[in-house]
């Protein structure tokens, strides 16, 4: 079915600026580390202050934003990641780049993509029809998954042509794209819900726990995005080192697994239609639990690259359905009045529990050892699969396609 002209600008807004976040994917630790030369600690609390600090600030975004029309608000948080990450290869150039200003390029960057993504989804809402949300959600994450599979890769080539810094520069330029393509955008937005009480922080967490099949898959998405994280950078070292696999497969690895979730994300609206949204959540919901735990029984050399490859591209062909799945899913059961606070409320979870998991990995790496932190990992994740809504009401079913 045809979206319409309106979403197909917002469609490119967002795949220029995950386009450029997938080519800057990383930079910001380059940067310290080429650049600045700092330790590794300093590029540990570079992650960790950046996540914590932004979660911070954006603790009352949910109802600021709820308040008022959401596109000025995209536009601003994009024009806001343009200049902090802009300033980088500015500072650079006149030679002041310091540690402290990557920490707070950090915070800003962060912090604007918490109230972007709370806007977004609120937009979203607004801008298309219950029939089309499902199509509209697996758009949007086949964007995603095309953007982790090459940008990673062409932002590797460009820092070893042109220096991290430049390359954070084309970052800082899609998110201008981005804002001017929002900025295009015709159909009017509708009034703001009318606030009449007090302002309240944690709105977006009482409205979450209050309806059972959101407050299931909020605790669903923690359980499985947190040890997701904690596994990433441990894979790295363990194809490395453990399996002695060369440099080239890793980035080999990540490009070709990532389009299993664009596999995932474009079947999604077809098996929506078959499925329905319920059972699309709960079908896909269990069939990506289980390969993380698979991950740290890999055996060495080429047949351990190709056991990883196999489990990680199912784990994404299964993600990649469920995300969109479950994004219209929180759309078609969170009223308008409430569905920025909602966004921001999850977007500041997420935010904070995945790099406590990661720091966690480190910690359960020097007890149990490498593949021990990648099995905690893998069995947290399993079970995410028993944290699903099964006993929930199910939404009324999505209108046919027109």
């Amino acid at each position: 079915m045809s979206l319409g002209p309106d979403f197909r600008r917002l469609w490119f807004a967002n795949a220029v600026s995950a386009m450029g976040s997938g080519i800057g994917y990383g930079a910001l630790p380059l940067v310290a580390v080429l650049v600045l030369d700092v330790s590794t600690v300093q590029v540990s609390m570079l992650a960790a202050i950046s996540a914590l600090a932004a979660a911070v600030l954006a603790l009352p975004m949910g109802d600021f934003i709820e308040r008022r029309r959401k596109r000025p608000v995209m536009i601003a948080a994009d024009v806001i990641r343009f200049g902090a990450l802009a300033s980088v290869p500015i500072a650079g150039a006149f030679g002041v780049l310091s540690y402290p200003q990557l920490c707070v390029v950090g915070v800003l960057q962060s912090a604007a993509q918490i109230a972007f993504m709370g806007a977004s989804g609120a937009h979203l809402k607004a801008l298309v029809g219950p029939e089309g949300r499902a199509e509209a959600n697996s758009k949007f994450e086949q964007v995603f998954w095309l953007t982790m599979s090459v940008g990673p890769a062409i932002g590797g080539g460009l820092v070893s042509l042109v220096g991290a810094t430049l390359t954070l520069a084309v970052d800082a330029v899609s998110f201008l794209l981005s804002a001017l393509g929002v900025r295009r955008i015709e159909q009017p937005e509708p009034e703001p819900v009318a606030h009449t009480g007090k302002r309240d922080v944690a709105a977006g967490w009482k409205y979450i726990f209050k309806n059972r099949g959101l407050a299931v898959l909020f605790v669903n998405a923690q359980l499985f995005g947190g040890p997701l994280m904690m596994v990433s950078p441990l894979l790295t070292v363990f194809m490395l080192r453990d399996l002695h696999l060369a440099p080239w497969s890793y980035g080999v690895f990540l490009g070709v697994s990532c389009l299993g979730g664009v596999l995932g994300a474009w079947l999604a609206p077809m098996l929506t239609r078959r499925l329905g949204l319920h059972r699309m959540l709960l079908w896909f919901g269990v069939l990506r639990a289980p390969w993380t735990l698979l991950l740290p029984l890999a055996p060495a050399g080429m047949a351990g690259f190709f056991w990883l490859l196999i489990a990680e591209t199912a784990l994404l062909v299964a993600a990649g359905a469920f995300n969109p799945s479950f994004a219209t899913y929180r759309m078609e059961v969170t009223e308008d009045s409430h569905m920025a606070r909602v966004l921001t409320s999850w977007s500041i979870t997420s935010r904070s529990v995945q790099p406590a998991f990661t720091a966690l990995g480190g910690l359960l790496t020097a007890v149990l050892g490498l593949r021990g932190a990648m099995y905690f990992g893998g069995a947290c994740a399993l079970l995410s699969a028993f944290v699903l809504p099964w006993r929930s009401a199910k939404p009324a079913p999505l209108p046919s396609p027109v």
